[in-house]
């Protein structure tokens, strides 16, 4: 008759533990991501509609935005505006000025805590622009968004 060797179940159980673990944590990653994922086609959903209440609710008060086609129409931002007033002026502008201002979802990818989007941006009479933006999220809020594009 063979006796269990004791060492053999540490190690065994030790490995299910690191199994199980790793099961949970890859798990709750997946649902965070998904649920980052979502603020993302909230995001798109409001400014393809443009439901300014609705983008800036998803915004932290003091959040802070950075865009190239900020700073070429706003040169003493350097890119850079903060706080939802400051974003609600720069985008009801953008709504204003464009109307047929449209984003194409190409890709979205989250983890923990950001979210990579890649868009068209399409307008009337206008080249279609590719670009990447990354959303830092906190508290289940933006608290960042760069936009990237050539």
């Amino acid at each position: 008759m063979e006796v269990p060797n004791r060492t053999g179940n540490y190690q065994f159980k030790k490995r299910l533990n690191f199994s199980l673990t790793t099961i949970i944590y890859s798990w709750l990653f997946f649902i965070m991501s998904k649920y980052l994922e979502q603020i993302a086609i909230n995001w798109f959903e409001a400014f393809n509609t443009k439901d300014l209440e609705r983008l800036l609710a998803l915004y932290h008060n003091e959040a802070k935005h950075f865009s190239p086609k900020l700073k070429l129409r706003q040169p003493e931002t350097n890119g850079l505006i903060s706080g939802k007033e400051a974003m609600r002026i720069w985008w009801q502008d953008a709504f204003d000025r464009l109307p047929s201002l449209h984003y194409k979802v190409t890709s979205i990818t989250a983890n923990s805590d950001r979210v990579f989007m890649e868009y068209i941006r399409q307008v009337n009479n206008e080249e279609d622009m590719h670009i990447a933006e990354v959303l830092e999220i906190k508290d289940n809020q933006i608290i960042f968004s760069r936009v990237y594009h050539g």
